[in-house]
């Protein structure tokens, strides 16, 4: 491309409705525009790097045999009704009618869909296995559309489906599936790893995410600072000693704790460590209220609670809903003589002698033991903190953030019941047929590598992603000498299927540089006053430093750099 008469643009200084480095970057470098809150237009060259992101994507799904396909973005409502998903998705969804009255909803995922479509090709088991992905738009109403593409309200996806005939066969596809995943964010160069996550309103068996390492990311990861181990912080388990502490327990002590409700506050007014107390939250669940207890420095985990639960919706309840139910103030919630059933974090179970609310105001117990109250059931309710013991080795846990860029599901048959997909197994018995499914934030790849990727002067593509990867940069297009041999290695680049940009636009040579590199160009070519002498300057993006070499290896020299980058 030349940039003299094409569409380009870049903008100086940064933009002030961007919340993230990525989004201020990409929007910058006129690579997208922001049309709303959360809805972005990819430009020319944003979209040249789209679509190597793809590219790359396609390639490693074609290699393990999944076939693309498209499906409708307008979907009727019944579709999410037969698989009871309608109300879970609440006011994610974008919701309209057409002129006869009848709901639709733009998709925000395709489980679905892809179910439907394979109850055309499934009637025995020797239909099975087989695997479907698109590549396609999805729609959801984001309560807080933020940090550029990260988190936004129409956005690309991979979405890709497989289908066994049962768990052995699922393993067998997820694995690919998940190899693929593993080959592809490799080859796009992102810092990952691999993370235990929640199904949530997927369902199924199994999830597990890969994040990208970024401070920006709005995921906690929690890793071992000694072994492999990697979770979401929503899911991780909570390790603790398994024996009672040896301090010697004490007789329970009434004390007066004036105006004091914090767990701050109270710690300051007794002169204790806030690791002696035990607070009392008061949940709604499923409309019925229970006690959740947790020590006074750790905060409760509702995705656990949810699931010990089997899915029932919890909440905090109500300041009003306690007053008049369990009879007491916050602030002052404690377990003794509490009149309704009592959850205790494991955490807790192993404490002696602690601090917890007296169910009166501006009193508070001290030197409390689990002897003094019932409990109705000890389970792992709490988020792990920094520090505590690794599930598998037992060494310390650390945590870094992460942006979600993929996520792998084995899905089991919660799709194929609900939509009557079954086959004739070898004994003619009809059995459903086991799914799993596969994302990737096309968009979202596209942030993060940019957030992982880039200086004080711009991004720093990879070379494989890069929208072009060589910039040829005349410095005076008004000389000939200058202005022929850069059309002459333009089209030596071309011939040789090395995308190369060339800026032969009327600007100084710092407005060039300076966009080449916010732009993230990987090589440039540097066209000047010693181009009599045949020299050219040749920079890499990452470097400082220019070198000088002869035209006559300009081609060579990059095609060199390239391979070594493409490694």
């Amino acid at each position: 491309m030349k940039l003299k008469n094409s569409f380009f643009y870049t903008i100086r200084e940064d933009v002030k409705n961007e919340d993230s480095k990525s989004g201020n970057l990409l929007v910058r470098s006129g690579m997208i525009k922001k049309t709303s809150a959360g809805i972005y237009m990819y430009l020319p060259l944003g979209l040249k790097v789209l679509r190597n992101i793809e590219n790359i994507i396609r390639e490693e799904m074609n290699k393990i045999d999944s076939e693309e396909v498209i499906m409708p973005c307008l979907i009727s409502d019944e579709v999410y009704e037969k698989s009871n998903r309608l109300d879970s998705f609440s006011n994610s969804m974008f919701r309209l009618k057409d002129r006869f009255d009848k709901n639709f909803v733009l998709g925000p995922t395709h489980e679905e869909l892809f179910t439907m479509a394979a109850l055309g090709n499934v009637k025995s088991f020797k239909d099975l296995p087989f695997s479907l992905y698109q590549i396609n738009t999805k729609f959801r109403d984001e309560a807080r559309a933020r940090y550029g593409l990260i988190r936004v309200r129409e956005f690309l996806m991979k979405d890709a489906y497989s289908f066994d005939k049962d768990l052995d066969g699922l393993d067998v596809s997820y694995n690919n599936m998940f190899n693929a995943y593993k080959k592809i964010f490799g080859r796009l160069g992102i810092n990952y790893k691999i993370v235990k996550a929640d199904t949530g309103s997927m369902g199924g068996i199994l999830s597990e995410e890969f994040q990208a390492v970024t401070d920006i990311g709005e995921d906690t990861l929690v890793c071992c600072e000694s072994c492999d181990y990697s979770s979401n912080l929503e899911v991780c388990e909570s390790i603790v000693p398994t024996k009672e502490s040896s301090e010697k327990k004490l007789e329970k002590d009434l004390v007066y704790t004036k105006d004091a409700k914090t767990i701050e506050e109270v710690s300051n007014y007794l002169n204790e460590a806030e690791s002696k107390f035990v607070k009392t939250l008061i949940y709604d669940i499923d409309g019925k209220l229970y006690a959740v207890l947790v020590k006074g420095d750790s905060e409760v985990n509702e995705l656990k609670l949810e699931k010990i639960f089997d899915g029932k919706h919890v909440k905090l309840a109500s300041e009003d809903i306690i007053k008049r139910k369990v009879n007491t103030k916050i602030g002052f919630i404690g377990p003794i003589s509490l009149n309704i059933p009592i959850i205790m974090d494991t955490e807790v179970s192993v404490m002696v002698n602690f601090i917890v609310g007296a169910n009166k105001k501006d009193y508070h117990y001290k030197n409390v033991n689990i002897e003094d109250f019932k409990v109705d059931m000890v389970c792992d309710v709490r988020n792990v903190k920094e520090g505590d013991m690794c599930p598998k080795c037992g060494n310390k846990l650390v945590f870094t953030k992460g942006i979600e860029i993929g996520n792998t599901f084995k899905l089991g048959t919660k799709y194929s019941e609900a939509f009557d997909l079954t086959y004739t197994d070898k004994e003619n018995n009809q059995k459903p047929v086991v799914m799993g499914c596969y994302g990737i934030g096309i968009g979202r790849c596209m942030s993060a590598i940019v957030e992982q990727n880039n200086d004080e002067n711009g991004i720093i593509w990879p070379v494989n992603i890069a929208p072009y990867k060589v910039a040829i940069v005349v410095i005076d297009i008004k000389d000939d000498e200058q202005y022929q041999a850069a059309n002459h290695l333009y089209q030596i680049f071309k011939e040789a299927n090395i995308d190369v940009l060339l800026d032969d636009r009327n600007e100084r040579a710092g407005v060039k540089f300076n966009d080449m590199d916010l732009i993230g160009i990987p090589i440039r070519i540097t066209i000047g006053k010693k181009i009599k002498e045949h020299i050219v300057e040749l920079k890499k993006r990452e470097e400082k430093e220019n070198m000088e070499i002869s035209v006559f290896d300009v081609l060579y020299k990059v095609q060199d750099i390239i391979d070594e980058k493409m490694i």
